[in-house]
């Protein structure tokens, strides 16, 4: 595992703070936790691969992510982590788990998302547009080609329905994304999208903190209750004022939560 080729933002002294974006929105996006937090906490920032500064440097998978992850904590000698995984970041974090257990982990904090993406006939806890498997083998299709059209989209899907963003927000996430290369992120979406960490959860080896906005366009009240009745040592934060970015939409309450998680 070789953790050069993993663009880390490493900032601030303490507790091991390690911050797992998500799809099309690499670690910029956690600018506001850096901001607030590394005075308290050590913020370990990952570009995952096809993202960001680390880009194509590394296969372009869940698996491959969670690998390089890992290397870059066992070569930092981190333990006692707070992990935070949002949306893509959350699998990621899950493999990473899967693959290497818990052991420096200490807690771990998942951003509105569910354990499977894609809907199927016995699960209904996917995105809450429907996505399965026939309609997903046409987003592969067309990401490329469409990609042009895709950053605005994706960039509204990120807040909550119904509110307005602050002020530049919309606009600075429509840039970060369409800065984004579509062909490293399709094999990304195509890996994520074919995980399933179900058993994982119901079996999780550390506190598990679900902070979901309640707003969110992506995931629903179903992926809630599906944790709180399958996951051990289950905690949920509810964010009135969010959607799928309760860390950017509501980042004072966000930050005081890790901040709190962070002191112990």
């Amino acid at each position: 595992m070789n953790d050069n080729l993993l663009h880390i933002r490493d900032e601030g002294t303490g507790r091991p703070l390690v911050l797992i974006h998500g799809w099309s929105c690499p670690g910029q996006f956690f600018q506001d936790q850096i901001d607030a937090l590394k005075s308290h906490a050590r913020c370990i920032v990952p570009d995952l691969p096809g993202h960001g500064i680390t880009g194509g440097r590394l296969p372009l998978s869940i698996a491959s992510a969670a690998d390089a992850v890992y290397g870059a904590l066992v070569e930092r000698e981190l333990e006692d982590i707070i992990l935070v995984g949002w949306s893509m970041g959350a699998l990621v974090s899950y493999a990473l788990i899967e693959r290497y257990g818990a052991d420096r982990i200490a807690e771990f904090v998942a951003i509105d998302m569910s354990p499977k993406v894609l809907n199927t006939a016995d699960w209904a806890n996917g995105t809450l547009n429907g996505l399965n498997a026939d309609l997903n083998r046409h987003v592969l299709e067309a990401m490329v080609a469409d990609w042009p059209k895709l950053p605005g989209r994706i960039a509204l899907r990120l807040f909550a329905e119904g509110i307005e963003p602050a002020p530049g927000q919309l606009a600075a996430a429509r840039k970060e994304i369409a800065a984004a290369d579509p062909e490293m992120l399709r094999p990304m979406w195509a890996s994520l999208t074919a995980q399933d960490f179900r058993p994982l959860l119901k079996d999780f080896p550390v506190p598990f903190h679900l902070v979901a906005g309640l707003k969110s366009q992506l995931y629903g009240e179903g992926v809630h209750a599906w944790h709180a009745a399958n996951v051990p040592n289950y905690h949920f934060y509810g964010f009135e004022n969010s959607g799928h970015a309760p860390h950017m939409e509501e980042p004072e309450k966000f930050n005081a939560l890790l901040q709190d998680l962070v002191r112990g």
